[in-house]
Parts: C-alpha cells; structure tokens; sequence
C-alpha cells in the first residue's frame, strides 16, 4: 500500500479527514452516551475539539509551504493541492462552522429538534467544503460538492414538524440533483476532450482547441449552469429564497456563507483552470449572468416582508457582485472576491444572527414585524444589526466597502467601466431594502414584548461578527495580506 499513498498524500487532507472522524464521533456519542437532549449541548465540545485540530491541520500546512518555499503540495497524484487558495477558504469555513455551532444548541432546543445528528452533519458538510478548496481533479471535486449538498439538503429539512423546512428540503433536493446532472455532463465533456480528470490535463487539452470549439462550448456551457446553480446565481436562483426562509435560521446562515464560499470556491478552480483560455467565450456571459443575478436580487428584494427571504435576494446580489471579480480576471479581481468572501462572512452570518435571536417559543421572529422596535427592546442587537446593515450595503468604514472597492477597482482597471456604473447604481437598491429593517428596527414600536432568545454563545458570535466587521473596514491591512495568499497561481 505504500508504493500507493505516502505521507505527503495523507497530510493534504488531514483537516478533511478529521472534521470527517469526529462527525462520526458525534453521532456515536449522541446514540450510546448523551440520550437525553439535556446532555447535548456537550456535543459542542466535538465540534470545538473537530475545528481546533482542523485549525492546527491547516497551520502546519502553511508552515510547510513557508518552510520549504512552495506555493503548492499536492497529493493523491495530483487529486488534491494544498496551496494558499484551498487554506484561505478553508479559515473561513472554520470559522463559519464554529460561530454557527455555537448559536444553534439554544435555537434547537426552542424549535423542539435539538440532535446531536445536526453537530455531524455541519462536519461532513465542511468535509466535503474542504476538497471543493483544495481538489484539482474533477472527480474529487464532485465528491465534495455532492457530500457538502447531500449534508445541507437534510440540514435544511431539520426541522421536520415544519411544512416549510419540508417544502424546502424537497425543492432544494431535485434543484440541487438537476443541476448536478448538467455539471456531471459538462465534466464527462472535460474528461472525453482529455482523457484524464486532471485540472492540468483538461486545461491543456482545451489550449489545444478552436477558441469556439463546439465540444468545448458545450462543456463550459453545461459546468456552468451546474456552477451557476450552486452560488445561487440568475436566473438558477429560484432554490435559494425558499430554501433560505423555510431551513432553520442557524442553517440558513451557514448555507448563506459557508457553502456560498465553496462553490465560488469551486468556481474559481473550474473557470481560473481548464476554461481561463477560453476566456473570451465566457466573459461576456458571465458580464450577462452578473448584472442579471444583481437586478433579480436587488430587485426582488424590495418588496420582501421577510427578513429571510428579503436577505436571501440580498445574497443571490452579492454572487452577482463576486461574478464581476471574475469577469474582471486581473490580481486586482481575484483578490477582491476573496476579500468579499471574507468579508461576506461576517456581515453575512451576523444579520442571520439577529434574526436567530428574534425566534422565542411559539414566535418564529423573521418579519419587519418582529424586529419592530428593536432599539427599544435590545439597542445592542439593533446597533450590531444596523453595522451589518451598512456592511452589506457597503457603506464606509464597513469591511462590506472594502470588498465592493476591489470589485470596483478591478472593473476599471480592465476596462469594464459600464459594469461599474451598474453595479454602483445597484448599491443605491441595497441601501434602500436595508434601510426598511433598519426603520422598523429605530422608528417602529415593538408588537411583540417577549424578550429575546439570546445565550452566551450567541452574544459572543454576534460580538466577533460585529467587531471583525468593523475591524477589516478600519484597519484593512492585515485582511488584505491574507486575502493576497489566496491568489491561485
């Protein structure tokens, strides 16, 4: 066996393969040692122990390639490459799982579904989120995707007295199955041109064709309506509303930010590998599927009275927004979705963190209504939800300015300078649906006089979110040495 795998092959998935161990772990213990729900919210210190042993994983990694001055190491033949891009990700993964993990024990248990089955599942989740990071072989990143959208098609049904979380279970699952289906096609396309399932391989076998090759148009075509699909993009966006307002608050935020990372991700890999000679072919599709992903988000929006779902178009925007770096192409671009990525995050995961407080025993807490005279009730909460607010909108010092400058910058930088003016106008949108929770949260009166449903863990999270909000607006530099280590090369 070890002519087969080495040393080198297992230290560049080490951090997969322990999420993976202690996931199992977890439904063990859940099923021989902590039966009843009381004892549960100890499975937390499986997750604790699952992210800090990732977290070393992934530190020594860097250390590796800092020691013996590489960029990449790759192994399993060439399947997987750690490199700075993959890590990158996989620190935000890390963190997105943690702050989720830590706010869910005490919305659960209001929802009466507290198990210890969810704790595993955000595991295999970002096991599989891993290997969209860090795969260089199309048969490894499918493996990925499809173990991290197996995990969330149940996460997003968890709550399984609720029609809704039903409903959106299902809808996500055929979607999520139907667009697979086109990936694998265009993959199958990629491997025929090839004859490998190597990134390297099936990039220099497309260099070797016609620019507008019909097999090579047709396997850029399909890989990204599959691609498209998974960051929620127009018009393959449909999924995303419903599966946002009908999922658990707690899933929807790690959904809205973690697996919204691995397919750009993913993306990145696919379009950055074996389609960047084709360039010129998807540019100006991309340009097409990023201002109509921007003007369907920001659009519908408007008009949402669900917090949820009004983020939900807020989210399929922000892909729109993450397209334009793409389409730029320049360093400029990539780092700026990298810096959006980071900063999405945060923002991102803190909005969904207030509305996770709003949800008290029989109130579910996610209208305007409900977060009605919020300053009155909770000025801290609606303080730390008017920063994420502005964040979101991208309005100075707010680390969400910071990413949409380098998206901005990059588009001018190249030349696309009626992008720009676009995606500058739809800022103005933003502001205006932000600013509707934003008055019902300052200048309503409050219907509902329950106290918030808030923990330690939750005050905590909202605390790192608000404070690294602020923090990479007003001191960006640090932030932006990190989001630099994650250009591929």
């Amino acid at each position: 066996m070890s002519q087969f795998y080495t040393s080198t092959d297992h230290f560049t998935i080490i951090p997969a393969v322990m999420l993976a161990l202690f996931g199992c772990a977890i439904l063990l213990f859940d099923f021989l040692i902590f039966p009843d729900p009381r004892q549960r919210k100890y499975l937390l210190i499986f997750v604790a122990l699952a992210e800090g042993f990732t977290g070393f994983a992934l530190y020594r990694q860097t250390e590796w390639l800092m020691v013996n001055g590489q960029t990449s190491l790759t192994g399993f033949g060439g399947s997987v490459t750690v490199d700075g891009f993959g890590i990158f990700f996989n620190w935000i993964f890390v963190i997105a799982a943690l702050i989720v993990s830590v706010v869910s024990y005490r919305y659960l248990e209001i929802s009466g579904e507290h198990h210890g089955e969810y704790y595993g599942l955000i595991l295999f989740a970002q096991s599989g989120m891993y290997f969209l990071a860090t795969g260089t072989d199309l048969i490894t990143l499918f493996i990925g995707l499809e173990l991290m959208a197996l995990t969330f098609y149940v996460m997003v049904g968890f709550l399984r007295t609720d029609k809704r979380s039903n409903e959106a279970a299902m809808k996500y699952l055929l979607l999520g199955a139907f667009s697979s289906g086109f990936l694998v096609y265009g993959f199958s396309l990629m491997y025929g041109m090839a004859g490998s399932t190597k990134l390297a391989a099936v990039a220099e076998a497309i260099r070797e064709r016609p620019l507008w090759d019909p097999v090579v148009f047709l396997a850029l075509a399909t890989t990204s309506v599959g691609l498209l699909f998974k960051i929620s993009a127009a018009p393959f966006h449909m999924w995303a509303p419903d599966a946002y307002e009908g999922a658990p608050t707690t899933v929807t935020a790690y959904l809205a930010v973690a697996s919204k990372a691995a397919s750009i991700a993913f993306l990145l890999r696919i379009f950055m590998g074996p389609f960047l000679s084709a360039k010129e072919v998807w540019e100006p599709i991309l340009s097409v599927v990023a201002v109509l992903t921007m003007t369907v988000g920001n659009l519908a929006a408007i008009n949402q009275t669900n917090i949820k779902r009004l983020l939900a178009y807020s989210s399929i925007s922000h892909a729109g927004y993450m397209l334009l770096g793409l389409v730029a192409g320049n360093e400029t671009g990539l780092k700026g979705i990298a810096v959006y990525v980071m900063v999405y995050t945060f923002m991102n995961l803190g909005a969904f963190l207030v509305v996770v407080a709003l949800r008290r025993q029989n109130i579910i807490g996610e209208d305007l209504d409900d977060i009605a005279g919020l300053m009155q009730k909770s000025p801290g909460y609606a303080v730390l939800m008017l920063i994420f607010l502005l964040s979101l909108a991208g309005i100075p010092p707010t680390a969400g300015f910071l990413g949409k400058y380098y998206i901005f910058l990059a588009l001018i930088q190249t030349g696309h300078f009626t992008l720009a003016v676009v995606a500058t106008l739809y800022v103005a949108v933003a502001i205006y649906y932000y600013f509707k929770i934003v008055r019902s949260m300052f200048a309503r009166e409050s219907t509902e006089k329950a106290p918030l449903a808030t923990s330690a863990g939750l005050r905590l999270a909202l605390g790192v979110s608000g404070v690294l909000t602020l923090a990479i607006g007003l001191y960006p530099e640090p932030f932006l040495r990190m989001a630099q280590t994650s250009l591929l090369r």
